[in-house]
């Protein structure tokens, strides 16, 4: 139920430097929503073209959705921890990430047949 999908323009690192970052980020996400990591699902989309700031270094714009209510606190501790993460993980700046933050109704999240609602 939660997804977070990232997007980045920075070189695609090797397979092994992906795979753990797409673990590392879907504990990390499970443990900071308090959600089973069974439910949880990361995308990494490389080679996008962006643009940030006007200029075409390295950046990143990320989405977090999650069914339920994210609190101001937890959304500001989220891009802090997220950023890092992200930062680390991607080579990139932090100041050259975005992170959108979305609340969703579950029933509008379809799994298995059905939804969260």
């Amino acid at each position: 139920m939660p997804l977070l999908q990232i997007f980045t323009s920075a070189p695609p690192a090797d397979e092994p430097k992906r795979a753990h970052l797409l673990k590392s980020l879907s504990a990390l996400v499970a443990r900071l929503l308090s959600k089973p990591e069974s439910y949880v699902m990361i995308s990494l989309a490389a080679r996008a073209e962006m643009s940030f700031a006007g200029g075409s270094a390295p950046a990143c714009y990320a989405e977090l959705k999650n069914v339920g209510t994210l609190t101001p606190d937890q959304v500001e501790n989220l891009s802090k921890v997220l950023c890092q993460e992200l930062s680390s993980g991607l080579g990139i700046p932090q100041q050259r990430i975005y992170i959108e933050f979305t609340n969703a109704d579950g029933a509008m999240w379809g799994w298995n047949g059905g939804t969260f609602g």
